[in-house]
């Protein structure tokens, strides 16, 4: 039987060989790497893979018998089973809160409350918080014109602004679902999905707020000045600031998309929390009718609808001159989102592939006396494959596929949030130019592709870094196992 490690090797360089050297699209280069893993895979493995999940002995019959393209087609089938709904509604969401200008509401108003002179916060917060639903490149696409025109009345500031923005959103996207990456590896390791929102949101203010410590020493050390783009002259910049916001839904209609899924997703935690204690109160008919409710309007894939359904009727409404383009919205929506989800279940079929080799006891065993090494191992997984093929979601995907079999049994001694919030944190180092979002923060702001790797991309590492460091200390101080 050749060594789970051996297996893990050929799958790294099927993957990455194929999306680097032959240039490969990345859903087709992580199915390539399933079925050659699954089919150097023994059958004595399988069979101590089956053990391991408690299978019965039809069952493993069964999955020995199979062949490879079944195993990696049902690899494939479980994973979109746990994030296809939930990307395709967060792909309308995001769509929708651009198109209807809820995302620019709520960027004008956190500018108007906190001033122009913290106007470097209302981008750091509105990053945030739209980089929970829409993804990064969305986000900086939306709010990069609004730096300019800031930078335009600050000039020595803007440079603040551009990271500003990328620290927000960068964290969120790798962090905090419902993005993809996160909403992925969260599937994979079994999290509890409101507890992967509230895990990466608290550990992502710790990052969020070195990132921002290093945009304010950077901002003083390089001055970055506003420049002509291909999308944007600096003479077009001052009009921008004056356009008229009687055009854009109120601010709390705006919020409505995000916080909704975020509050019916932590309900439900709430609620089943206080079903284990099996109080009076919690016995009668009354709390049990209302704990049904709460238990499916806060399913994720449900909460998510909902929202959806919400982003598209704020659009509706608001720009009834618009309705006609909802249909021609919603194709380009699901068409991004089916993308997405066809990459992510073909990580899960990989991810599958190399779990049945054995490799999590296979690397258990190399870290029997040092669980907490688990977690820098993950970060520096997802850290490797990040920098090598510029994909964060990918990075992720690969990451948990090798490090997703530690996650069962109670073997790690702390909540697997830890790892998948680990395997977050990692996927942030290092963009360069490989990395698509490199070039899109680089070309939108004007920066040469000097002044982005000095700022932005050393700024990601750096948050990065210091996200394993508050995941290993919490892990170690709240194990919630």
């Amino acid at each position: 039987m050749i060594d789970p490690l051996w297996l893990l090797l050929v799958g790294m360089i099927v993957v990455l060989g194929g999306i680097l050297l032959l240039r490969l699209h990345a859903f087709l280069a992580l199915i390539l790497g399933a079925l050659i893993v699954a089919s150097l895979t023994a059958p004595a493995a399988l069979e101590k893979f089956a053990d391991a999940k408690g299978m019965t002995a039809k069952e493993t019959t069964a999955l020995v018998a199979s062949s490879v393209g079944e195993r990696v087609a049902q690899g494939f089938g479980r994973t979109c089973t746990k994030i296809g709904i939930l990307i395709a509604m967060a792909s309308i969401i995001g769509k929708f809160l651009l198109e209807s200008g809820a995302a620019e509401r709520i960027v004008r108003s956190l500018v108007r409350w906190l001033g122009e002179k913290r106007a470097s916060h209302a981008f750091l917060s509105s990053g945030f918080l739209l980089g929970m639903p829409v993804f990064f490149d969305t986000v900086f696409y939306l709010m990069i014109p609004l730096g300019k025109a800031m930078g335009i009345r600050a000039h020595r500031k803007y440079g603040l602004y551009v990271m500003s923005i990328v620290a927000g959103a960068t964290m969120t996207h790798s962090l905090v679902p419902p993005t993809p990456g996160p909403l992925f590896v969260a599937g994979e390791l079994s999290v509890n999905m409101g507890l992967m929102i509230a895990g990466g949101i608290v550990v992502g203010l710790f990052t969020v707020s070195a990132g921002y410590l290093y945009a304010l020493w950077a901002n003083r050390k390089w001055t970055i000045p506003v420049r002509d783009t291909a999308d944007t002259s600096v003479a077009d910049l001052k009009s921008m600031a004056e356009k008229d916001e009687a055009t854009l839904p109120p601010f709390w209609l705006s919020m409505l998309p995000i916080i909704l899924p975020v509050l019916l997703i932590a309900g439900r935690t709430f609620f089943n929390s206080l079903a284990e204690t099996q109080s009076p109160t919690t016995t009668t008919p009354w709390w049990q009718s209302i704990a049904v409710l709460i238990n499916n309007l806060g399913n994720p894939n449900v909460a998510l609808t909902i929202s959806a359904g919400v982003a598209l009727l704020t659009f509706a409404c608001w720009h009834r001159d618009r309705r006609k383009n909802v249909t021609t919205f919603l194709q380009n929506a699901l068409s991004s989102g089916g993308l997405i989800i066809l990459i992510t279940s073909a990580g899960g079929a990989f991810g599958g592939s190399l779990q049945q080799t054995g490799i999590g006891p296979r690397i258990q065993e190399l870290a029997t006396s040092h669980q907490m090494a688990v977690l820098p191992l993950a970060f520096f997984v997802a850290a490797v494959v990040r920098t090598a093929q510029g994909s964060a979601t990918v990075a992720m995907i690969t990451a948990v596929g090798i490090l997703g079999g530690l996650a069962g049994g109670g073997q790690l001694g702390f909540n697997p949030l830890y790892l998948a919030l680990a395997i977050g944190c990692g996927s942030k180092l290092f963009a360069w130019m490989n990395d698509s979002g490199f070039w899109v923060i680089c070309k939108m702001s004007g920066m040469t592709e000097g002044e982005t790797l000095k700022t932005c991309s050393t700024m990601m590492a750096l948050m990065g870094i210091v996200g394993l460091l508050v995941i290993m200390i919490l892990a170690r101080l709240f194990p919630l196992v």
